[in-house]
């Protein structure tokens, strides 16, 4: 058994040590054995220094399909269809604000995101200097 990491155990028995990594190749030849005719999962286990649970979980990763070795693995192109082209700005946008004409009432919302899941939204008309007020007392908190 080739050891990628080696693995100490104290008076009791008890890995205290690195864990011991096992490449896919090595799982599926000691899940070889386990299929082996009158073999017992538990003492092929304990021959390798593995708790038996240890095998019986690759074994579930191997019946789904999860476990394979580098030479079966291939990989698979998906068809991709772009719906919408992405457009990328090649000129940063300059936004300006908008002035109401005398007498024209602005609608729209103000959503702002405060630290600690504070949130403000304003729908309507939005009158600045309350806004302003909201957001000071928010800042005193």
């Amino acid at each position: 058994m080739d050891a990628s990491v080696s693995s100490k155990t104290d008076r009791l028995g008890r890995r205290t040590g690195p864990r011991r990594k096992y490449s896919v190749e090595e799982k599926l030849r000691i899940l070889a054995e386990t299929r082996v005719a009158g073999a017992s999962v538990s003492d092929i286990a304990r021959g390798y220094g593995i708790n038996a649970n240890v095998v019986f979980g690759w074994r579930r990763l191997e019946r789904r399909g999860l476990l394979r070795g580098a030479s079966t693995e291939t990989a698979s192109m998906l068809p991709v269809k772009v719906e919408s082209p992405t457009l990328l700005p090649s000129v940063k946008a300059r936004v300006e604000p908008r002035r109401a004409e005398a007498g024209a009432r602005t609608h729209g919302v103000v959503e702002v995101e405060f630290p600690g899941e504070i949130r403000v939204r304003v729908h309507g008309a939005v009158d600045s200097a309350v806004l302003k007020r909201v957001f000071d007392a928010l800042a005193r908190r």
